[in-house]
């Protein structure tokens, strides 16, 4: 058998779809708004185990794909074969050769990481670089001094296009910047050139790569981030469908890990959710209507007491307040749930990263069909950024 990295692009993609078509009951639906899932009666002993679960155990399942799998299996022995299809190759990494540290004013630690990481995975192809949707262009600069070539950061937000020629100046690199609407403009990428993107979202990535290849850009190197941004209802693959049709839900599951919070982040996380699920649950009983989405919760609403924001919440939806002495028992429903809601959701999360992998295949697939040599790596460890995924493409 080929080794994963010599697999192409549709089929890679294709055993995806199969993989993820035949589990699809188990990682679609959201314990946040189903208190039972479906497949909670059809696997009964997954589901006992899964709510036995310590938080500790809880805890490490919900962030380790691999390790999670490898227990499932313990119950549904078929769902190990997602194991192989999404172990991606590390790329080799080398340090650009960057004189001092002047390229680097201003970028906080994890994101400098997260920019030498990329800029050490890639090569050099093509007449000049573009780094899309590059904010100040600080990838674009690094790679502009270590390549010797001339480089523009397509962004669109005005005052990181001046910030980004200021520091531009400080280094003396040929670094221009195009104030311009990556989902409206026409005449870039131009022929020929280097197309970078650091974790572009949604849109703005699938837009890079569909425009770039029929512009003729030479080489790609992108790092797709936040998958669900630009969709409506459903996802619209670039390339050949296939049978797996995703939602918007879906998408957004691909990107729902948490590996670089803080501990009193997580805390703060796993309340915000008690509170939330404890309202839903309330409202339920009080408006005997089923699980219905709400508007986005302001943060503020979350910092205060339990009452205060039940109380708002009530408000905002024309439903009379609880009563004082109720709102125990309330907030109590709301962190059973939450601890049901960890251990439900582990199945579901252990799908995240082939989901992950057959959006970005999408990209690859659509290189291929279009003149592309596709190849996709990791450019570093998940607990830097857990979008480490590199797609690479030389035209051939």
């Amino acid at each position: 058998m080929r080794c994963r990295a010599e697999v192409r692009a549709a089929e890679h993609r294709q055993q995806l779809d199969i993989a993820l078509l035949a589990y699809r009951d188990l990682w679609h639906p959201q314990p946040f708004r189903e208190a039972r899932p479906m497949w909670c009666e059809q696997w009964p002993a997954l589901t006992a185990a899964l709510l036995a679960l310590s938080d500790a155990e809880a805890a490490h399942l919900n962030d380790d794909v691999p390790d999670t799998l490898r227990w499932l299996a313990g119950y549904l022995p078929e769902i190990a074969v997602l194991l192989p299809l999404i172990d991606i190759p590390v790329a080799d990494q080398a340090a650009p050769p960057v004189p001092g540290e002047r390229w680097a004013w201003e970028i906080p630690g994890r994101k400098r990481a997260q920019i030498e990481a990329f800029a050490g995975a890639v090569q050099p192809g093509g007449e000049g670089l573009i780094d899309w949707c590059g904010g100040k262009g600080h990838l674009g600069r690094l790679l502009g001094i270590a390549w010797q070539k001339p480089v523009h950061t397509l962004e669109i937000e005005a005052a990181l296009c001046a910030d980004g020629e200021q520091l531009a100046r400080r280094v003396g690199l040929e670094h221009r910047f195009l104030e311009r609407d990556a989902l409206a403009i026409t005449d870039w990428p131009r022929p020929g050139q280097h197309a970078v993107a650091l974790h572009a979202c949604g849109n703005l990535h699938r837009r890079l790569v569909e425009h770039g290849a029929g512009a003729g850009v030479s080489r790609f190197d992108v790092a797709p981030c936040c998958y669900y941004r630009g969709v409506e209802a459903n996802y619209q693959p670039l390339s050949s469908a296939g049978q797996l049709q995703l939602t918007r839900d879906d998408t957004r599951l691909a990107v729902t890990e948490t590996v670089t919070a803080s501990p009193r982040q997580t805390r703060q996380r796993d309340r915000d959710i008690a509170w939330k699920l404890a309202f839903t649950t309330w409202r339920a009983r009080v408006g005997d209507a089923p699980y219905k989405t709400f508007k986005p919760v302001p943060a503020p609403w979350l910092r205060g007491s339990f009452a205060d924001f039940l109380a708002r919440m009530a408000a905002r939806e024309n439903l009379p307040p609880p009563e004082a002495h109720h709102l125990a028992a309330i907030e109590a429903a709301g962190w059973q749930r939450q601890h049901d809601v960890m251990r439900l959701s582990i199945p579901r999360h252990a799908c995240r990263r082939a989901l992950e992998l057959w959006l970005v295949l999408d990209l690859a697939e659509y290189l291929d069909t279009r003149g592309y040599e596709p190849r996709l790596r990791t450019f570093c460890d998940r607990q830097l950024t857990p979008r480490n995924l590199l797609l690479s493409a030389q035209r051939g």
